[in-house]
């Protein structure tokens, strides 16, 4: 009732100045919006001088009929153009603004608590608001209704959000945002007030920092120490960098990249510029063709993407989100455009140096990187058939089928790019972060894959190893995190087999423990409830089973029980022969001479690449 008192006491404190300016704020809502079908403008009629005449007017509500003065205005889905019209202001007792289901865009005012200082409910919700959340709406503390969702709003979430206790229904779902959740000091709100923001956390979502990854933090404090260095001499240029390997197809892209993307002055400014740059020996993980590359353009990227459009978004990621980028001749790039965390520098070196410096035909080749500002961007070659994410857990309404066949191809394929990353003796690769939405698919459903941003780079012949180190013991780093990997290619399997995410499929009475009740699965009942329906009965029964046993095989409870990724993929070779799946036979050479245990050897010549 305070509350109520305090409101009232403040309008009434306005009204004698507030009829008139009133006016002049619906004139000036007018002028500042679009409306391609005439659906409020034809009813907003400025030459009737009556008190109370703008009262009629469609998605105006008055305090009093008889009075200029605004108390509400909704222009819901007509299909308005334009951006937040500023001039609402003068309408200085208005409590109410619902602009939802138009298409708005541009930045919500970072003045919003000016403009709206007794605003009780603000719906912005299925624009195309940009840019991030002003700090400032947390200063309209009357707000008992905010909603933002469906826009295209990055950042984070402003902290101070969660001090207005009289919030009851708050929305910011479906945009791009990150980082931590606010704790609302008076509501609880379900994770669908935060849904389809791959990069939120905190509660009601999951948790923002994991176990996992503060162990793997302690590994690349080196990381970040060069990503500072390495900011400082590439601040605001972008590289891209190309490998002259044996297939055409990518120096073709690339060629197509460097004409269509690059805008150079000259080879002079260029190579003046170039002059510039220092040389530093963390730069020795790049190739020369990298350290020799041109000069991408930021802007040209941005408009690649019509300026990170929605629209274009492919993919959301923990590390980021992956644009379609559409060059001038029509060619096609991804580009994922990283949170700004303080891990993201981390992250980006990792996979500079992991899928900078290596080409095989499992792995999404990466094409080029920028850095300006606070931006940090990678650009891959783009894949036609998405994520098998979204092939294994279609949006509702989408039919996708995935054939046994192809399910046994696209296992072998990740079966053979980890082996391929895991005994690459002189740079072997830990990915660390394994899962059926890093694996993308080419127009041959040919996997590849990406998402390096936590990976872990063992070189167990450097030179600058101690023995107190653990990257001076090969057989310590195949015992810690290569069976990590196992593991998650085990749940990989499983959703593939399964075509659910076998997290949901868990008990509560594991005590967060999935593992046990993965390792029971190996039922009849388990087999007939869960697996893929659509699989069954057409004559590749036993080779599912087959499939299920590797995969339980892989996410046994501890490290030391589960296979190789070397095992792995000869197990799963013998069932791709029967498909017509050519195995290498360089990767079974290889089994046999590493049979025996190598200890804390690790000599690269024992190594047959792949």
């Amino acid at each position: 009732m305070a509350f109520l008192h305090a409101l009232i006491w403040s309008l009434v404190s306005t009204a004698s100045v507030g009829y008139a300016s009133d006016i002049d704020c619906l004139k000036s809502v007018e002028d500042s919006l679009h409306d391609p079908h005439n659906s409020f403008k034809s009813s907003w009629n400025f030459n009737n001088k009556t008190e109370g005449f703008i009262c009629g007017f469609r998605g105006v509500e008055c305090w009093n009929v008889s009075t200029n003065q605004v108390l509400n205005i909704r222009l819901a889905h007509m299909g308005l153009e334009g951006q937040f019209p500023q001039g609402i202001r003068k309408c200085s007792s208005l409590t109410g603004l619902d602009l939802s289901g138009n298409k708005l865009s541009g930045p919500i005012p970072s003045d919003i608590s000016n403009i709206l200082p007794y605003v009780t409910s603000l719906d912005l919700s299925s624009n195309r608001f940009s840019g991030e959340i002003p700090k400032s709406i947390a200063n309209c503390s009357f707000l008992n209704t905010l909603l933002l969702d469906n826009n295209q709003l990055t950042g984070h979430i402003p902290p101070q959000i969660g001090l207005l206790i009289r919030i009851t229904t708050f929305s910011v779902a479906n945009n791009l945002l990150y980082g931590p959740v606010p704790s609302f000091a008076g509501t609880n709100f379900s994770s669908d007030s935060f849904a389809n923001n791959s990069g939120l956390c905190g509660s009601p979502l999951e948790p923002c920092n994991s176990s996992s990854d503060s162990f793997k933090s302690g590994f690349v404090v080196g990381y970040a120490v060069f990503s500072v260095s390495f900011v400082t001499i590439f601040i605001s240029y972008c590289v891209p960098w190309w490998t002259q390997g044996k297939k055409r197809s990518e120096a073709s892209l690339m060629q197509i990249l460097l004409n269509q993307l690059l805008q150079r002055d000259s080879k002079r400014k260029e190579a003046q510029q170039m002059k510039k740059v220092p040389e530093i020996p963390h730069m020795d993980f790049l190739s020369e063709e990298t350290k020799k590359a041109s000069l991408l353009s930021y802007s040209e990227i941005k408009e690649a993407t019509d300026n990170f459009n929605k629209e274009n978004v492919i993919g959301f990621g923990r590390m980021g989100t992956t644009y379609k980028a559409v060059l001038p001749n029509g060619s096609l790039l991804a580009v994922k455009r990283l949170y700004d965390t303080p891990a993201f520098d981390e992250h980006f070196i990792t996979e500079l140096k992991t899928l900078g410096s290596l080409r095989h035909d499992n792995l999404v080749p990466l094409l080029g990187f920028c850095i300006q500002s606070k931006e940090r961007l990678l650009v891959y070659k783009y894949m036609t058939k998405g994520s098998l994410y979204d092939w294994l857990l279609p949006e509702e309404g989408e039919a996708r089928i995935m054939e046994w066949p192809l399910s046994v191809k696209i296992a072998i394929g990740v079966a053979r790019g980890l082996v391929w990353l895991h005994d690459r003796c002189n740079s072997r690769i830990v990915h660390l972060d394994i899962s059926s939405k890093c694996i993308l698919l080419n127009e041959n459903f040919e996997p590849k894959l990406s998402n390096f941003g936590e990976a872990i780079l063992l070189k167990p012949n450097d030179t600058d190893s101690t023995e107190s180190s653990p990257f001076a013991n090969c057989e310590y780093w195949q015992s810690n995190f290569f069976k990590e990997d196992v593991y998650c290619f085990g749940i990989f399997l499983l959703e593939l087999i399964t075509g659910e995410d076998p997290k949901r499929m868990t008990t509560s009475s594991n005590s967060g423990n999935e593992t046990p009740v993965l390792n029971e699965w190996v039922t009849v009942d388990f087999f007939c409830s869960f697996v893929n329906k659509s699989m069954m009965g057409q004559g590749f029964d036993q080779e599912i089973f087959q499939f299920l046993t590797v995969a339980l095989d892989c996410v046994q409870p501890y490290p030391d029980p589960r296979p190789t990724m070397l095992q792995v993929y000869k197990t799963l070779g013998a069932v791709g022969k029967k498909h017509g799946l050519t195995i290498d036979s360089e990767i079974l050479e290889h089994t046999r001479k590493t049979s025996a245990p190598r200890g804390d050897e690790c000599n690269e010549d024992e190594i047959t690449e792949v």
